[in-house]
């Protein structure tokens, strides 16, 4: 059995070690989809891009849903029926290689990762993310000798 090494990902994956972890004992519980290919980028400190390419599918077909920690993306491609009912594509290929069939991804976010914005352009789909820490979960430095509040 072929292992993967998640160890490069805890970093500065998604916002989070913790979400490096899950996706780890994940991955030896599931089976692994490999369809659409995605990257997830580090645009600058807190700020993250999930681009997924998703060629033939319009901005009509796809569907993003944020709940809880988890971002689902999904695409369904609109099937051609004829009369006597049977699904059938309206075109006849001689070679298909570009992939058209509906499908599901998961990515679990850390916490306090929110959903920008989304946009599709030349067959990819980017959708942006921003790790937005509270400041009550900010490092603060202190003073010796000054006295610290707990505000909790």
């Amino acid at each position: 059995m072929r292992t993967i090494d998640l160890s490069p990902l805890y970093r500065s994956f998604i916002g989070s070690d913790h979400l490096a972890s899950m996706i780890d004992a994940a991955a030896k519980n599931e089976k692994q989809t490999t369809y659409p290919p995605y990257n997830i980028e580090l645009v600058s400190e807190d700020k993250y891009r999930i681009t997924m390419a998703i060629a033939g599918f319009a901005e009509s077909d796809v569907e993003i849903v944020v709940q809880e920690n988890t971002l689902v993306v999904s695409g369904n491609k609109p099937t051609v029926n004829t009369n006597n009912g049977v699904n059938e594509e309206a075109k006849q290929f001689l070679h298909k290689g570009i992939s058209e069939r509906n499908f599901e991804r998961k990515f679990q976010l850390g916490d306090h990762v929110n959903v920008l914005s989304a946009n599709m352009e030349n067959g990819l789909l980017n959708i942006d993310l921003e790790r937005v820490i509270p400041e009550a979960k900010k490092p603060r430095t202190i003073a010796i000798g000054s006295k610290v509040i707990n505000n909790n």
